[in-house]
């Protein structure tokens, strides 16, 4: 097996950063009413700042190819490498352009090198992490020598009011009130656009600090929990799903079934004890002590978890004190799958690495449950 480093990292947003206070004005009020739950959510997750791939009038400024193409370069242009040498670029993301082809193709076909090898690793947050992991193995088991690794979401368009208003119509032709459900408007004021992408390599920097990973590893939980965040469905009574495929044209408009939904009731109640559980669980499987990480890098959806994960943590006899912690939702936004990668970034860059320690990132899901963790080192 041959070790794999991480030589740079880059991020791309897209835009001015849009504060609080202009969120509703560039999305959009559904049904021409201002959100009740946009406060009551921002007040939560004190998020202060976010960017999206719309421009002050409204129009769509970048697809989520070409946010992915401009981290990509950006990471080009940092680490001095030709696109020529690259062998593989693994992409994930939650929020592809189209059904077919896969995210990954798009981001080749814009980016017009060389024929090379593709995988795009879907999912939602933990997207990115695969996308990595997918990445750390092809070069460990020296099938390649440089890759490429991005995650990356352009959620906002699916964000925007008109995406809801006929919900909004419908019930009101319904007399019923015309205010779309929580679990929808709710995730309107969690989400964010931007991309970031990683340069795996078999050598390290020769002039510069690296972050050699020692291993990656994710578990899920879907063989116990139901459905907790979906798109593209309507979830039953039962918890199963039913497919946009299988309904009936009519209701993807007037029930917002390509919305991106999630049961606020099962992520409050699973989301931080399956996070102490599958941690506990890695750490022990890859011998790794928690007084071992000098940081640690949580994706979060929300500051509304952050002390409750380091509650669950201590539960777990999982002592990691906030000290050694690394968050920047506030500035950036909860883009899911890029997160870790804007996390790691800024963490790279920031002067503050020394050689010989370990940074363990954590990336949760609550679609049904997944979590996907790995342990770098600096060298």
């Amino acid at each position: 097996m041959q070790n794999v480093y991480i030589k740079a990292i880059s991020k791309f947003l897209p835009n001015e950063p849009v504060t609080n206070d202009r969120m509703e004005s560039i999305l959009g009020m559904v049904n021409g009413k201002p959100s009740r739950a946009r406060s009551i959510v921002l007040r939560n997750n004190r998020i202060l700042q976010r960017f999206y791939a719309i421009d002050k009038n409204g129009n769509l400024t970048h697809n989520n190819a070409e946010l992915t193409l401009e981290a990509i370069k950006k990471l080009i242009e940092i680490s001095g490498i030709s696109p020529e040498e690259i062998e593989i670029l693994s992409c994930g993301t939650s929020t592809p352009d189209q059904l077919l082809p896969s995210h990954a193709s798009m981001v080749h076909g814009a980016w017009q090198q060389k024929p090379l090898e593709v995988n795009s690793a879907t999912g939602i947050c933990t997207s990115g992490m695969n996308a990595l992991k997918y990445g750390f193995m092809s070069i460990a088991s020296g099938s390649a020598k440089k890759a490429i690794a991005t995650g990356s979401e352009r959620v906002s368009s699916w964000l925007k009011a008109d995406k809801f208003n006929n919900e909004a119509e419908k019930l009101a032709e319904l007399e019923q009130n015309p205010v779309i459900a929580f679990d929808k408007d709710f995730l309107r004021w969690m989400l964010s656009d931007g991309a970031g992408a990683m340069l795996l390599s078999n050598e390290p920097n020769s002039d510069n600090i690296s972050l050699k990973i020692n291993w990656i590893k994710g578990i899920s939980f879907a063989n116990e929990l139901e459905t907790c965040m979906y798109a593209g469905a309507t979830k039953n009574q039962d918890g199963s799903l039913t497919s946009w495929s299988d309904s009936d044209p009519e209701k993807w408009l007037t029930e917002s079934i390509f919305a991106i939904k999630q049961d606020i009731k099962l992520l409050d109640e699973h989301i931080i004890k399956k996070g102490a559980e599958s941690l506990q669980k890695i750490l022990n499987e890859n011998h790794t002590k928690p007084e071992e990480i000098d940081y640690f890098l949580p994706h979060i959806s929300s500051y509304y978890f952050h002390d409750r994960l380091n509650e669950g943590f201590h539960k777990a006899g999982i002592n990691i004190p906030l000290e050694k912690w690394y968050v920047n939702l506030e500035k950036f936004g909860n883009i899911g799958s890029a997160s870790i990668y804007l996390q790691l970034e800024e963490l790279f860059y920031s002067g503050r690495l020394k050689k010989g320690e370990k940074i363990l990132l954590s990336v949760p899901e609550s679609g049904r449950f997944s979590y996907v963790y790995g342990l770098l080192e600096v060298v």
